[in-house]
């Protein structure tokens, strides 16, 4: 597998310039997708701006500075994704991967009481040993309950230390609902309605702004209101 990509082919949801050199660093694989992610060394260098080259990039993430949902992270391509909570104790600095008005990933500046928590939306459940249900979360991670009491598709707001789950956030009407996929990636809506649809197809999120998409392009951030800061509204 190709360690680089050109720059022109990178995913739309990337914020570089496409033009400034030929080539660029390609994320290793990990939880999230390319399109939902970025490796580290891109988030160094070109979001946050800490250095001007890569091996600047790398000497940062190599000495451990830069922390990852909590955890320092090791490779300058492990990738960094959308909810990821980025911490470098090093400037006092803390951020959240979201995604802006206008589809493009960002990283959100938060305060040290965000710090140790992110949202995670429950991709899928299975049964494991002794009856207990697995929840696998979209960034990888699992939690494993005596009782099945969510449901596919809430979003729950997850704790780093001990993986304690602190509130959850049904995927139903009122709940506020980042759309991360499709032609209105990056809007925040509030959910008019959440429809089954028996058969293979999948299921429908209705929205107060007069539209639908499929359940996976939406991610419920909050319920009257985002329980998340949000960026900036780009003109």
């Amino acid at each position: 597998m190709s360690e680089h990509m050109k720059r022109l082919t990178a995913p739309r949801t990337w914020p570089i310039h496409k033009k400034s050199n030929v080539f660029i660093a390609k994320q290793s694989a990990g939880s999230h997708s390319i399109e939902n992610s970025m490796p580290a060394v891109v988030v160094i260098r070109d979001i946050l701006k800490l250095c001007d080259t890569a091996r600047e990039a790398k000497r940062i993430i190599g000495q451990r500075d830069v922390l990852v949902d909590g955890k320092a992270i090791r490779s300058a391509k492990a990738p960094i994704g959308l909810m990821d909570v980025v911490s470098i104790p090093g400037i006092k600095a803390n951020y959240r991967v979201l995604l802006t008005s206008k589809g493009k990933l960002t990283l959100v500046p938060i305060e040290d009481s965000e710090k140790d928590w992110k949202l995670c939306r429950i991709e899928n459940k299975t049964v494991v040993k002794d009856g207990k249900i697995q929840l696998n979360l979209h960034d990888g991670r699992n939690i494993v309950l005596d009782k099945n009491e969510y449901k596919t598709g809430d979003v729950l707001k997850v704790a780093f230390d001990g993986q304690k789950i602190l509130e959850c956030f049904p995927m139903e009407a009122g709940a506020s609902a980042l759309i991360c996929e499709g032609n209105h990636a990056g809007d925040i809506e509030t959910v008019s309605e959440y429809v089954v649809i028996s058969g293979p197809s999948a299921n429908v999120v209705r929205f107060e702004g007069g539209f639908e998409t499929v359940k996976h392009n939406v991610f419920i951030v909050g319920a009257a209101a985002p329980a998340i800061k949000l960026p900036e509204v780009e003109n």
